[in-house]
């Protein structure tokens, strides 16, 4: 009899198969196969919240060969990921098949390469039921929170919207962001910019510097009077050095990747969205076909918020940049991390999961999008184990008749880790470039004095990636969540992406306004924050997770109840998109709303009115048979 081997994705399957013997069979479950209930609460919170789980409607079959496998096998090992969702797959796998949780049948990779598979074979261990409560804490929590609020959301606002615990966090960010933004008052401001050239010397390259004040004070220029005042006392004043600093400046390189990291530097550095990011990174994990290798998993598994770096990868790293770069752009010692407080170590940080395997020998064998994140990553994280970049620095002080201006600059004198690669910023740094050499007394001659007027600036909205960065360092949700809780927001036009940047829709904005009004509780940042951190203590074992639901809970049905009382017979209306469209009726402007099957356009004069007609969207492309343009309808039956 064969030994089975259960894990999640298909594409698994081919890859582990290369590295067990025949003596196993793998097969693979394609997600969860037990759930709640998609049409019903399916919680009995008078029992101590217990969740009726049900086989997920169109996996029945599979769960009947799953069943019948395992009923022929000597042995069953369940290979789901290593995390929550994994665990909690595994567990439901274990009920259904009949197996026992306390007997070591649970096996994980941290990554899909002969070593990896090998180590976790070797260590099987019991179900960690821990995980398993903190999943299901998890998953009733918005469970409640869906069911319970969305329908109230529908009824006071528009029909089919939808409430979450992360979802609606998200939301109020970008709501808040927005509200900072119209309430900002631009102030003005000038700068004063002289460029300058050494008046002797060999050297007569040009350079910057901009007003400071007095040698004793700072003085800010905030109008044309007082820039054109400062001006005209500098006609004719001779520029000299006054002052001259010079120092050495070593810059790090970042830590190697954990899961909201790569959701931000795909953003910045590919425009990739956060779903996009983790599906790539799925499939480098599960195992990619490599020409002359066979399937072979590129990186290690992609859900964590671990910095810890396994012995072996330092060493290979190590061997990596001293064969390539030389033994100069090594550090000292191997570089290790510290994870922030409450990271899961479980896993190791994102990394390659064969070192010396670089982007260009996959190339061929891999997408453009696999190619571009896994360069990313391999990159990063052999910067991380390479020497400081160490640069020159020089600031100047110098003196105008009775003023100073200031300079800076600095020069590469070893780039150590930036020969490969350096970290993607929000915004632009106005770090300046190398100065001439300058010494105190030096004359130095203007070439050009000018006054810039300025205002100061709102805060920018919120990209993917600053919104990542905002939700992790709250502590809102868990970053294997934020793809997509950023999905969710956007398909329920609760945001909309203007370039790079997220909006609040009016639809958010009226949303996040009751929410704040009648569920403080659920929109408060530190709140959700705190939740997070119990279900992180149902992990470690230190909490009860019906305690945790209870304690929120009970006030979360109390504050339902009396939003429910006070907004009776209320509805909040929404101002309507209106449309090019007449009415053929009554001539009116045609609005765009949505029913029960999504959006449509309507006469707004209803119900003395009642002309209605689809919402037709063109798509991109042309049609293939006469060239024509290619529009999308949608039906009754919610089919296009």
């Amino acid at each position: 009899m064969s030994k089975l081997v259960i894990v999640e994705s298909p594409t698994k399957v081919h890859t582990i198969k290369k590295y067990l013997s025949s003596d196993y069979d793998v097969v693979a479950t394609k997600g969860h196969v037990r759930d709640l209930p998609e049409k019903r609460l399916s919680v009995d919170i008078k029992k101590h919240f217990a969740p009726k789980y049900e086989i997920i409607k169109g996996k029945e079959k599979l769960v009947d060969e799953l069943k019948e496998k395992a009923e022929k096998s000597s042995q069953v090992l369940l290979a789901t990921d290593p995390d929550r969702e994994g665990e909690a797959i595994s567990w439901h796998l274990a009920y259904i098949l009949g197996l026992d949780t306390a007997e070591k049948n649970r096996v994980t990779f941290n990554e899909i390469t002969k070593s990896g598979v090998t180590a976790g074979m070797e260590h099987p261990r019991s179900i960690d039921l821990n995980l398993v409560n903190a999943q299901q804490a998890r998953r009733i929590l918005d469970r409640l929170v869906g069911y319970k609020l969305s329908p109230f959301l529908s009824q006071k606002i528009r029909r089919g919207l939808s409430a979450g615990r992360v979802q609606s966090v998200a939301v109020r960010l970008i709501v808040d962001r927005e509200e900072e933004i119209r309430a900002f008052k631009p102030e003005e401001y000038w700068t004063l910019d002289a460029k300058l050239t050494p008046a002797k010397g060999t050297s007569r390259k040009s350079f910057e510097a901009s007003f400071y004040g007095t040698p004793e004070e700072k003085i800010p220029v905030s109008n044309k009077e007082q820039a054109d005042a400062i001006l005209k006392e500098l006609e004719g004043a001779e520029f000299q050095v006054a002052k001259v600093k010079k120092g050495t400046r070593r810059k790090k390189p970042a830590p190697p990747f954990i899961t909201s990291t790569l959701q931000q530097e795909a953003s910045r550095r590919l425009g990739f969205q956060a779903r996009r990011t983790m599906k790539v990174a799925q499939e480098l994990y599960e195992g990619v076909d490599i020409e002359g290798m066979g399937a072979v998993g590129l990186i290690t598994y992609m859900r964590t918020d671990s910095l810890r770096l396994s012995e072996d990868a330092l060493n290979d790293a190590a061997s990596f940049i001293e064969e390539k770069w030389g033994k100069k752009y090594l550090p000292d010692a191997p570089r290790h991390y510290k994870s922030k407080a409450g990271a899961q170590d479980g896993h190791e940080a994102i990394r390659p999961a064969t070192v010396s395997l670089t982007p260009e020998q996959v190339k061929g064998s891999v997408t453009s999008d696999q190619y571009k994140l896994y360069k990313l990553i391999w990159e990063r994280f052999i910067a991380c184990q390479m020497a400081n970049c160490v640069q020159s620095t020089t600031q100047a002080d110098i003196s105008a008749g009775k003023y100073i201006f200031k300079a800076s600059g600095y020069t590469v004198t070893f780039d150590g880790y930036t020969v490969l690669y350096e970290e993607g910023k929000d915004e632009e740094s106005r770090e300046g470039g190398s100065l001439p050499p300058l010494e105190e007394g030096m004359p130095l001659k203007c070439k050009e004095l000018l006054g810039n007027q300025h205002f100061t600036q709102p805060p920018p909205r919120y990209t993917e990636a600053t919104l990542v960065k905002a939700l992790e360092e709250n502590g809102i949700g868990r970053p294997s969540t934020y793809a997509a809780t950023i999905s969710t927001i956007t398909a329920r036009e609760y945001v909309v992406r203007d370039g790079k940047a997220l909006k609040p829709t009016e639809l958010g904005e009226v949303t996040t306004k009751l929410m704040k009004e009648r569920f403080p509780k659920i929109v408060n940042v530190k709140f959700t924050a705190q939740v997070e951190s119990d279900l992180d203590h149902v992990q470690s074992g230190e909490t009860n997770w019906v305690d945790t639901l209870e304690s929120f809970y009970g006030d979360f049905e109390k504050t339902l109840k009396k939003a429910k009382a006070d907004m009776e017979g209320v509805k909040i209306q929404l101002k309507e998109d209106e449309t090019d469209i007449i009415c053929e009726k009554c001539g009116r402007r045609m609005v765009i709303k949505t029913g029960r099957y999504g959006k449509f356009i309507a006469c707004p004069g209803y119900p003395e009115c009642s002309f209605t007609m689809p919402l037709v969207v063109e798509m991109p492309g042309r049609c293939p048979k006469c060239g024509g343009r290619i529009m999308k309808r949608t039906g009754t039956s919610q089919k296009t």
